[in-house]
This record gives C-alpha cells, sequence and structure tokens, in this order.
C-alpha cells in the first residue's frame, strides 16, 4: 500500500509596515444636505487595506476623512483589528457610514460666500468628495484616497 500526501505552507503575507488603502466605492453619489427638514440619509464608503505589522486601530482617531471643498477634517475611529494566522500582515475591508445628519457637523452644502447648511434657489447642489486616510498604532501614515464626486442636494 503506497500513500502519497501532498504538504503546503503558505508565507505569511510580506506588506509592507506602512497601511495601504484602496478605493472600492460607494453607495450612492447623491445626498440631501443635512438640514432639520432634510430627510435622513448615509453614505457608505468601503476601502480595501493591508498593514504589514498588523498594528491598525486603537481607541484614538486613527481614520480621517477630509473635505475636498475646504479641508476640513471628520475624524473617526477603527478599532483593533486582530491579527490574522501565523503572520503580523493583515488585509481586509473597511466600511464607513457617514450619516448627513450628525451631532457635530453635517453633510452640507457651502456657497460661494461660504455659507452652510442653508438653503438658496440659485445654488441647488453642491459637489465635493472624501479624501481618506488612516494611522497605525506606530504612528504609520497611510497612502490618500479619494472617493467619487459626491452631489449634495442644498434644498
Amino acid at each position: 500500500m503506497m500513500i502519497w500526501g501532498l504538504y503546503t505552507c503558505t508565507e505569511p503575507p510580506n506588506y509592507p509596515k506602512e497601511p495601504r488603502i484602496e478605493y472600492i466605492g460607494m453607495n450612492k453619489t447623491t445626498i440631501a444636505q443635512g438640514s432639520t427638514n432634510a430627510p435622513r440619509d448615509t453614505l457608505v464608503i468601503t476601502f480595501a487595506f493591508t498593514d504589514g505589522d498588523g498594528d491598525l486601530g486603537s481607541d484614538t482617531n486613527n481614520l480621517l476623512l477630509r473635505d475636498s471643498r475646504d479641508n476640513s477634517p471628520t475624524p473617526n475611529r477603527i478599532f483593533p483589528i486582530p491579527e490574522q494566522g501565523s503572520g503580523n500582515g493583515i488585509s481586509g475591508e473597511i466600511t464607513i457610514r457617514v450619516p448627513n445628519k450628525l451631532a457635530g457637523p453635517n453633510i452640507c452644502c457651502i456657497f460661494p460666500d461660504r455659507r452652510g447648511c442653508q438653503t438658496d434657489a440659485r445654488f441647488p447642489t453642491d459637489t465635493f468628495s472624501y479624501l481618506i486616510q488612516m494611522t497605525d498604532r506606530a504612528g504609520n501614515e497611510s497612502n490618500i484616497i479619494r472617493t467619487e464626486t459626491i452631489t449634495i442636494r442644498c434644498q
């Protein structure tokens, strides 16, 4: 009797120690301005990540969304992500939900005179995109990705 066996070993991923992110997509590209009269709505943004030393996530803000119109930041937090297998490298997808109405800054139209979160019949829409970057616990910053253009209905 002969027994044949095939054994393979999988090498752990060889990602750089700095996080890398890659934009995947959004659930929509049009959203209502986050005013008191507007319906509640949410942007859902998804991106892929890799991190060679596997130290993503913390109890502090480590994911930053910046508004392309004025570079204003919207800090977020990724909770610690468990290591995968025997290596320290990790990869996966992250989904961010951005409601149009927040306790802090809303998704708002910004008019030429810099007024925001109001209505003006002369400006029925506004457009922007988010620039996204993350930082791992060692302070390594990822590359910056950009979402598609988002249209805000200002009325």
